[in-house]
């Protein structure tokens, strides 16, 4: 986790990508999906606190999006790089896609002109898929930008001041319950889930999200 923040108005944007899940299509295809907390006292943000869950390939419609939007006035950081050879019971691979993942967020989350571009909230802050915030954003929905990130699960924190902490406490929100842990606990729970069975994974498809 680390926090951006703005030097002259000291605002703070916190960004984890943990809690990285198997979610089944169907009997043959599945894959991977991460969850993306976000906690700020941004004036950028109408909503201070999210928790959504996104897959690598939404992570690079967001990339090449931003740089089409910015009209190449901004050098995008890069993606952790697509291997080939990706394994999603390889604990190793999945913890520095996650690192990757995360470093890409914070960076963008530097950049002004970023920050006022309707995607990247709609990534950060809604369930929508990468369809429905081309669509959204253009204003092509009957809601508005603005009520897609608030229809958002919330989670709820015990006061304010825990905007500033690390995220240990209780939360609810649409879906399953899990806390904003740091990469080490993600690393150990994946460390876990390595050596479960297919049954065991069959059983963490019930705690999916459902769209």
């Amino acid at each position: 986790m680390k926090e951006e923040t703005n030097s002259t108005e000291n605002q703070v944007i916190s960004v984890w990508v943990r809690d990285p899940r198997i979610q089944k299509n169907d009997f043959w295809h599945a894959y991977l999906d991460y969850e993306i907390c976000l906690h700020t006292d941004s004036v950028c943000f109408t909503k201070k606190i999210s928790r959504v869950r996104r897959r690598f390939s939404e992570f690079v419609w967001l990339r090449q999006k931003l740089q089409a939007n910015s009209l190449l006035l901004v050098h995008l950081p890069e993606l952790p790089p697509k291997n080939p050879f990706f394994s999603m019971s390889n604990v190793q691979q999945i913890s520095d896609r996650m690192k990757g993942l995360q470093t890409f967020l914070e960076q963008i989350l530097q950049n002004p002109l970023l920050l006022s571009d309707s995607c990247l909230h709609l990534f950060l802050q809604s369930q929508l898929s990468v369809s429905e915030i081309e669509a959204c954003a253009a204003g092509k929905t009957h809601y508005s930008v603005a009520q897609a990130v608030q229809r958002c699960g919330r989670r709820r924190f015990h006061s304010d001041k825990d905007l500033q902490r690390e995220p240990s406490m209780s939360c609810d929100s649409d879906s399953e319950c899990s806390d904003c842990k740091d990469s080490e606990h993600t690393t150990e729970d994946l460390t876990t889930n390595r050596a479960m069975s297919s049954a065991s994974l069959d059983v963490m498809e019930a705690g999916q999200r459902k769209d």
